[in-house]
């Protein structure tokens, strides 16, 4: 999905390369896909059981217990102990430190665009 693991535990980013090739609506398409795959179908929502018995269809089978806590914590916005989708796709933005900053070029040039601002 996002990423995938490296040797030498690297996180690979591979966001922005599925951004370039699917396009926004494309991206966002399959990291809704993404999220399907990892929710607690029951709940609809991703908690640690799901995220740690689903986390190997992504590649991130490696991630130790403390790891997937910690991405959930980061992104649970709500504190309500899971990641809805919202959550979900601004938690893959958030990791993704290319497409952050090419986001933020974009929202840049749109606004200077469309308001003349710098």
């Amino acid at each position: 999905m996002a990423g995938g693991r490296k040797g030498n535990d690297q996180f690979e980013d591979m966001l922005p390369l599925m951004a370039e090739r699917l396009g926004g609506e494309g991206l966002i398409g399959e990291l809704c896909k993404g999220f399907g795959l990892l929710m607690d179908r029951e709940k609809g929502v991703i908690t640690f059981d799901s995220l740690k018995k689903n986390s190997a269809l992504l590649g991130l089978q490696d991630l130790g217990d403390e790891e997937l806590e910690g991405m959930l914590r980061e992104g649970d916005l709500d504190r309500d102990g899971a990641l809805d989708q919202m959550e979900f796709c601004v938690l893959m933005f958030r990791l993704s430190p290319q497409l952050m900053d090419q986001s933020e070029a974009l929202l840049g040039y749109a606004l200077e665009q469309e308001f003349g601002w710098k």
